[in-house]
């Protein structure tokens, strides 16, 4: 591994179950353990898996339809169960649902053509996010001095 292909973010409490998730470039993203008694907006940790899983597989599949046709519609839902059982907390029965629309005309006909096609490669090969938890990459944790 080097030092280009390491990839990271800082999570800090800012108060009780309130957290800031920020990257190396400066990008930063609240979110919480719950929507709390103050009926809090921000995404949980298990929502932004769910945001991960879909924005990454959006990215891939846009940059292969759009170079064709811009589409007039795009979106990605992304869902899955929380469930407790004796493998602990975890998700199940992950699923992600595309539904793009092009132009009428041939540029939006290969773009509509080539859509199952880059939904499979994001899938199968592209999406970094949901070949991790795919394929079940182990997760290390370390408690330091702060």
């Amino acid at each position: 591994m080097t030092e280009d292909s390491l990839r990271s973010v800082t999570v800090e409490r800012t108060a009780t179950g309130r957290f800031t998730a920020t990257n190396a470039r400066g990008g930063v993203i609240t979110l919480a353990a719950g929507a709390g008694p103050d009926g809090g907006s921000e995404f949980t940790p298990v929502e932004l898996l769910l945001a991960a899983i879909g924005g990454c597989s959006a990215v891939d599949v846009d940059v292969s339809t759009s170079r064709h046709s811009e589409p007039t519609g795009f979106t990605v839902t992304v869902t899955g169960h929380k469930v407790t059982d004796g493998l602990g907390n975890r998700l199940t029965d992950l699923e992600v649902t595309f539904s793009v629309a092009f132009p009428d005309g041939a540029p939006g006909d290969r773009a509509r053509t080539i859509l199952p096609r880059a939904v499979k490669a994001s899938h199968d090969r592209l999406c970094t996010v949901s070949r991790t938890v795919e394929t079940g990459t182990p997760v290390t944790t370390t408690v330091t001095d702060a």
